[in-house]
């Protein structure tokens, strides 16, 4: 029978010392085995995990990574563009911190999905493509806007003014409410419209349920245009209330039938004890 030879580095009789000068390290000696190694023991992870699933841990991290890069880089920006370090040509602050709050705000709705509600912290709870194209139209426009006006009126566009901080107040008054809203409403609360009552539902009247009907809605109407007074957009700001005033007015009015045939008397005792905090939505 053809002998079998040593890999390199051992002998092929551990006893034999002769074909090098250095003892063999006993511990770093693997006996020759002709089956392959045994096959990890499997994770048990659920497929939705997987990359292309809904809850991928890969899509995930890749849109979080880009989030983060995006909200850090912007805002870097936005305070070297508050210095002397940049020309007074593009000295324009307000525009790059508008993509920071963006940037901030898709983090924190998928965030509060996956510290409160779970189960639903889907990819789509970034919010990144799933509220349609023309919420896409609108970012897209509210920066055009802002660039043009800020190429034919650079220093007024760019003062900060009493617009200014009004737009700011209502960014994190806005933002605070819809993020508390999530927390609050837990297991509750859900980004698309529910038309049948889920297992565990409950009419949530604590927290900023207590005060607002629809915080989330309130927060996200309030946060849109102080972003539009942040960047000084006369014409998005009036675009951004329209459009959202017709979006949450419409929504409101589905959801409040559903929320009665779900719970009766108890939401009509609620709704008549709390407010929307939108102009002229009852």
């Amino acid at each position: 029978m053809a002998s079998r030879r040593a890999p390199y580095g051992h002998s092929s009789n551990p006893d034999d010392s002769s074909s090098s000068d250095a003892e063999p390290a006993a511990a770093t000696y693997t006996p020759y085995s002709p089956y392959p190694p045994p096959a990890r023991p499997s994770l048990g992870l659920p497929a939705y995990l997987y990359p292309n699933g809904t809850h991928s841990l890969a899509g995930v991290a890749a849109r979080a990574a880009i989030l983060g890069s995006t909200l850090g880089a912007s805002l870097i920006i936005s305070i070297l563009c508050s210095t002397s370090l940049v020309p007074p040509s593009l000295r324009f602050p307000q525009l790059p911190f508008f993509i920071t709050l963006l940037s901030l705000f898709h983090i924190l709705e998928y965030w509060a999905t996956a510290q409160y509600n779970t189960r639903h912290a889907k990819i789509s709870a970034f919010l990144l493509s799933s509220n349609g194209m023309a919420y896409n139209i609108a970012h897209i426009a509210a920066v055009s806007e802002a660039a043009i006006e800020f190429y034919l009126f650079p220093q007024r566009k760019s003062a900060f003014t009493i617009v200014t901080f009004i737009g700011l107040v209502l960014i994190v008054i806005g933002q605070s409410i819809r993020t508390l809203a999530m927390a609050h409403a837990g297991t509750n609360f859900n980004h698309s419209i529910q038309r049948q009552r889920q297992d565990g539902h409950v009419l949530v009247k604590t927290g900023v349920y207590a005060y607002f009907r629809h915080p989330s809605y309130f927060g996200f109407f309030w946060w849109g245009l102080g972003t539009q007074l942040l960047l000084g957009n006369p014409v998005c700001f009036l675009g951004y209330a329209v459009v959202l005033w017709k979006f949450f007015s419409d929504r409101i009015e589905v959801e409040e039938v559903l929320l009665t045939k779900f719970f009766g008397q108890d939401y009509r005792d609620y709704k008549a004890s709390t407010r929307v905090g939108i102009p002229l939505i009852k």
